[in-house]
């Protein structure tokens, strides 16, 4: 399946570029597939970011291919914490959901290894701390 167009901040692209280049010697897989959702992200300024697209700090509405809807927000790892629904951006559905906007689908490969789709509902801006920002 062709994936779906997605975009960027050029804040959030610079930031987890770092974050993923930072992890080639240790977490490899997981860096290789945040480097090539981000290379393949239209960048543009944080004021031309689409509304309803995924960003960091998003709220995000969405369902899967068996009908469960889900709400999570997307945010760096310091701030993840499942049960409150703040899901990290290295983890594969939240690197499946960056840069989403609401319509979209995405099929993506789960840490269960297993294929699993995704179609964004609805979007909402959030706040997530840029990791050592001032």
């Amino acid at each position: 399946m062709v994936k779906p167009r997605i975009t960027i901040s050029s804040t959030d692209h610079e930031v987890l570029t770092k974050i993923a280049n930072g992890l080639m010697d240790t977490r490899p897989v997981l860096a290789e597939a945040l480097l090539a959702e981000l290379e393949r992200a239209k960048v543009v300024r944080a004021n031309a970011v689409p509304e309803r697209s995924v960003q960091m700090g998003s709220m995000v509405d969405y369902t899967t291919a068996d009908g469960k809807a889900r709400r999570v927000q997307l945010v760096y790892p310091a701030e993840a914490d499942i049960a409150a629904g703040r899901i990290s951006v290295l983890t594969p559905v939240g690197t499946a959901l960056l840069g989403l906007s609401v319509g979209q689908s995405i099929d993506w490969v789960g840490n269960d290894g297993k294929q699993h789709v995704l179609n964004v509902i609805a979007v909402e801006p959030g706040f997530s701390p840029i990791p050592g920002g001032k």
